[in-house]
């Protein structure tokens, strides 16, 4: 920790800066041992998560005793991560970062843990995430706010801001993440990393995403290296392949098609996208279009009373989390526990929940609504957030809920299209503020399409390398 205020764990031990896929080959190759880099690992998150508080539940032991056996299958055997607290794991609690539920651990892995941890990941334990995973910054009331490892006055984002962290910080290389409202794409944003919001039914859905009227979750990962992000897709497919999707298979470069991409600055919430935001908004545009892409400005086909129904759901999902909560989630369930954020949703849709038909069947028309878009364009270019990362405090669930609601709408207006509509999603870092944080931007494409979106960010890549927070140059 400096004065500058980063904290990360990026040292010359065994890990070094290695992105997944590199520690995947060298521990297949014997250069290293699990066991080393299980030990590694947490020496590092040990070195850090009393500042940056990003892990909610460790198996340290079990990881370690894990690592003295042979590697299991997997291309990602043995290569440390964490998964988010929402998701059941065996031999360890599911709270959902709520002070609500107080759960024994779980018996057995919930279907998408299952998943995941088919690509052989040793697994140090699980981060954490904001009450349900409602909130865009990581700061549940009952525990100390996840910090953001640029810079730890800020924020980093939500809800995926504890696997985001430890990513950022160098713990792992991968971590865990899902994305109901922009939860893969936000703490990406905020913390500088690779997150990809894919397709809609392009992974196991956990059991909550099954019941949901309108499935707006996608699983995935956070990452420092598009090719980590772009293997961890491909490996996955092996364990589950959607038929009803074209396959992403492995995408391993910047694709030779020069593409039309729309370009959104504004959004349709009426509040303008701030100046820092726009110029690396505009900085990138013009980036690809040095390469040879058309870029033009567009206007999204989307009703503006989206802002509303999208609100509305999310205000439904807090209702009926409270009425349901014991049963759908765990018999500890104690609603009288959940926090200011999530009360004040349950109030806005009790008073408008006679709205529910009608919002559902907007909502449900945003499937084609957002692929006409793709008759024209092959991407869309938009900021993740309208404004640079938030500083801790200012969207915290303890503000009074009509002021925090409106700066979440000031906040939070260009990611929810994706998952309403189903589209695949990326975040990238293409910029930072004065005090180091990142700002990043959010390309989209057609459903189905993550090849198209990935092929773009192996070319932004190496054109524009993110920046490391180890090797950054800090006045003192």
């Amino acid at each position: 920790m400096n004065k500058n205020k980063t904290c990360h764990a990026f040292s010359t031990d065994i890990l070094q800066d290695f992105d997944g896929v590199e520690l995947a080959k060298l521990l297949k190759s014997k250069e290293i041992s699990p066991h080393e880099v299980v030990e590694a690992s947490i020496k590092r998150a040990q070195s850090v998560d009393p500042t940056i508080n990003a892990v909610e539940h460790n198996c340290y032991l079990e990881a370690i005793k894990r690592s003295d056996k042979p590697l299991g299958p997997g291309f990602f055997a043995g290569v440390p991560s964490f998964i988010k607290d929402n998701t059941p794991v065996i031999g360890m609690p599911t709270n959902h970062g709520s002070a609500t539920i107080n759960s024994q651990p779980n018996t057995e892995n919930g279907p998408y843990a299952n998943q995941y941890l088919a690509q052989g990941f040793a697994l140090l334990g699980k981060s954490v995430l904001p009450e349900f995973g409602f909130n865009a910054t990581t700061e549940p009331n009952h525990r100390p706010a996840t910090k953001n490892p640029w810079n730890t006055d800020y924020s980093t984002g939500a809800s995926s801001g504890g696997a985001a962290a430890l990513v950022a910080a160098g713990v792992v290389p991968i971590a865990h993440a899902n994305d109901g409202g922009g939860s893969i794409r936000i703490p990406a944003a905020c913390c500088g990393l690779v997150g990809l919001k894919p397709t809609r039914n392009r992974h196991v859905n956990g059991d909550q995403a099954r019941s949901l009227p309108i499935n707006i979750v996608s699983e995935g990962i956070v990452s420092r290296t598009v090719r980590d992000t772009a293997r961890f897709h491909a490996e996955a497919e092996k364990y589950y392949k959607n038929k009803k999707l074209q396959p992403i298979g492995l995408v391993e470069g910047s694709g030779k098609k020069r593409l039309r991409i729309g370009l959104v600055i504004d959004s349709i919430t009426g509040y303008p996208t701030d100046n820092e935001t726009r110029h690396t908004m505009s900085k990138t545009a013009d980036l690809l279009t040095s390469m040879g892409h058309h870029v033009e400005e567009m206007t999204l086909p989307v009703n503006p009373s989206f802002i509303e129904d999208f609100s509305l759901y999310w205000s439904m999902l807090a209702f009926l989390t409270q009425k349901t909560g014991r049963f759908s989630m765990d018999p500890s369930f104690d609603a009288s526990q959940m926090d200011g954020l999530s009360l004040g949703l349950i109030d806005m849709y009790k008073k408008k929940f006679y709205k529910t038909p009608l919002f559902l069947y907007r909502l449900r028309k945003t499937y084609q609504q957002y692929a006409n878009v793709f008759a024209t364009y092959d991407a869309v270019l938009t900021p993740v957030l309208a404004h640079t990362p938030a500083k801790l405090g200012h969207i915290s669930p303890t503000v009074p809920f009509d002021t925090l609601f409106e700066r979440l709408m000031r906040y939070v207006s260009f990611t929810p299209l994706a998952n309403t509509s189903g589209a695949p999603a990326i975040s990238l870092p293409m910029g930072e503020t004065d005090n180091n944080v990142p700002i990043s931007i959010q390309l989209s494409a057609n459903h189905g399409e993550e090849r198209t979106l990935l092929e773009l960010a192996y070319e932004l890549e190496e054109a524009q390398p993110w920046r490391k927070i180890h090797q950054l140059k800090l006045a003192h």
